[in-house]
């Protein structure tokens, strides 16, 4: 009998819950993501969308409002929602069903802990799927984790593929494993999430540095590639509302803004569906 799948991501102290964005466009939104990712609806009024995993765990929601800007490119904001899937033929599976609706990816690369391909929302939110390697697999730089960005070998993923398996559905089990955020300061980001959430740096690159509870290799990334001096994000554009982070009972919960202005919204591990 095969061991049951667990997902590194959730076996730390904390994790990310949920993610809400804005949106202009409530409908074509919500219909990617269930399209595309194959999530559930759970939720539906005239301005907001609830999005889950098939065992009903909210991940994701919409919050729609015609008269919004366009989020700039080079504004603190999110940088992409990252979608964990427990199976490198999970994430085969979805490649191929991707490729079926002609979705356009937009990257693949090899992290060295992790597997992962990218696209974009039809708002230009980015988003990353994603498999880990197991744990035992990723390289130690001292007390860092040892990631990079090499080329994804797609032939070897794509022998994973079970073409059994029927219409893509999002897994049961799958979750987002992290958000990576534009932010202004680096520093500043990096002492927040350190300092205010207990996350510790596990990589850094360039410009960007990688932060986790437990040992996982990110949970939060932080960049500075295209929004480095920009002011705090303000209100009334297109783009992330909040982040939902599960922590544990007796640290702190509510709410809270990094120094670029992105909202965190913390809630104790008994209210993990939705932050």
């Amino acid at each position: 009998m095969s061991e049951p799948v667990t997902l590194e991501a959730l076996n730390g102290p904390a994790h990310i819950g949920s993610v809400a964005l804005h949106v202009r466009d409530l409908e074509r939104v919500s219909a990617f993501y269930r399209d595309v990712l194959g999530l559930m609806i759970v939720a539906h009024s005239a301005d907001s969308v609830s999005l889950a995993a098939p065992d009903g765990t909210v991940l994701l929601e919409l919050i729609g409002q015609s008269g919004l800007k366009p989020a700039d490119p080079s504004a603190p904001g999110l940088f992409h929602t990252a979608f964990l899937l427990p199976t490198r033929c999970d994430l085969a599976n979805w490649v191929a069903h991707a490729q079926a609706l002609g979705v356009r990816i937009e990257g693949a690369s090899d992290h060295l802990v992790s597997e992962a391909i990218y696209l974009t929302d039809p708002e230009g939110n980015g988003i990353e799927v994603y498999v880990d390697r197991p744990r035992a697999l990723w390289g130690q730089d001292g007390r860092m984790v040892r990631m990079a960005t090499l080329p994804l070998d797609g032939a070897s993923l794509m022998a994973e593929q079970d073409t059994s398996a029927g219409a893509w559905r999002f897994p049961a089990l799958g979750r987002i494993g992290h958000v990576h955020l534009k932010v202004g300061d680096l520093a500043a980001a990096e002492a927040f999430y350190r300092d205010r959430l207990g996350l510790t740096v596990m990589a850094r690159y360039p410009g960007a540095a990688f932060l986790g509870w437990g040992g996982y290799h990110h949970h939060i990334a932080v960049n500075v590639w295209h929004s480095r001096g920009q002011p705090a994000r303000t209100a009334g554009s297109t783009g992330l509302a909040r982040v939902g982070l599960v922590m544990p009972v007796g640290q702190i919960h509510g709410e809270l803004t990094d120094p670029a202005g992105n909202r965190l919204v913390t809630a104790p591990q008994a209210s993990a569906s939705m932050s």
